[in-house]
């Protein structure tokens, strides 16, 4: 009989793998281990969220086909992880978007921060695409 997949143990996830020849910029960027979605965040976790203030930063990179992306924080620091669940309104960051979030720390330890509760404060002039278009192989909203 397969065994019920609980929070837990869908949460115990390998580390992510990282490639030092990698051409992309993104190559030293860290993901998360484990990645903490809307769907998997505690109860408790989430009210400490809502404790924090909104804090303003710039998308540094967003791949929607990928589900995750990093902001640079506007007083400076580590690039802050930002997943898909999290971002709030109805278009697709960009790179250089800037936009207002609240930190959350990322269990077990509780040492690290992602952004959650993202929403896009100011557009960059490029066309920026909505979340129920399609996804198309060329489109810069990967």
């Amino acid at each position: 009989m397969a065994e019920a997949k609980t929070p837990e143990k869908m949460l115990s996830a390998k580390p992510p793998v990282y490639h030092p020849n990698s051409h992309s910029p993104n190559a030293t960027l860290q993901l998360p281990s484990p990645i903490i979605t809307r769907r998997t965040r505690t109860a408790s976790t989430s009210a400490r969220a809502m404790e924090n203030p909104m804090v303003g930063g710039v998308v540094k990179s967003f791949s929607r086909t990928k589900g995750h992306g990093f902001i640079t924080p506007h007083d400076g620091g580590e690039d802050v992880f930002c997943h898909v669940s999290d971002i709030e309104g109805e278009y697709v960051p960009m790179p250089g978007d800037e936009v207002k979030y609240r930190l959350c720390a990322i269990p077990p330890k509780f040492e690290k921060h992602q952004a959650v509760h993202v929403q896009i404060s100011n557009l960059t002039p490029e066309v920026h695409h909505k979340w129920e278009e399609p996804v198309f192989c060329g489109s810069p909203a990967k």
